[in-house]
């Protein structure tokens, strides 16, 4: 079984994929450390903005570094909590 993990629940946009056969495949992360230093500490809103530009293009990167498409894909994981509100 084929699946896309995403974590979104802070400041950092998390892919992976991970077969249960043998086991990680491949991940990535985005970090928005450089976004959120001048605030002294992490922005819900510009964490939730930052997670919708980054998630799609982190997700078709993974893809393609796995030679895998969205059909070979048969369950997602995704973290439902805790977390910012709006980053998840």
């Amino acid at each position: 079984m084929l699946i896309l993990g995403i974590e979104t629940s802070c400041d950092e946009t998390a892919v992976a994929l991970y077969d249960g056969d043998r086991g990680l495949l491949s991940h990535d992360i985005y970090s928005q450390t450089d976004i959120h230093k001048e605030y002294g500490g992490v922005v819900p809103e510009l964490a939730s903005r930052d997670h919708i530009k980054k998630t799609l293009p982190l997700i078709k990167n993974l893809l393609e570094k796995a030679n895998i498409t969205s059909k070979d894909i048969d369950g997602i994981a995704y973290t439902k909590g805790p977390g910012l509100i709006g980053a998840l």
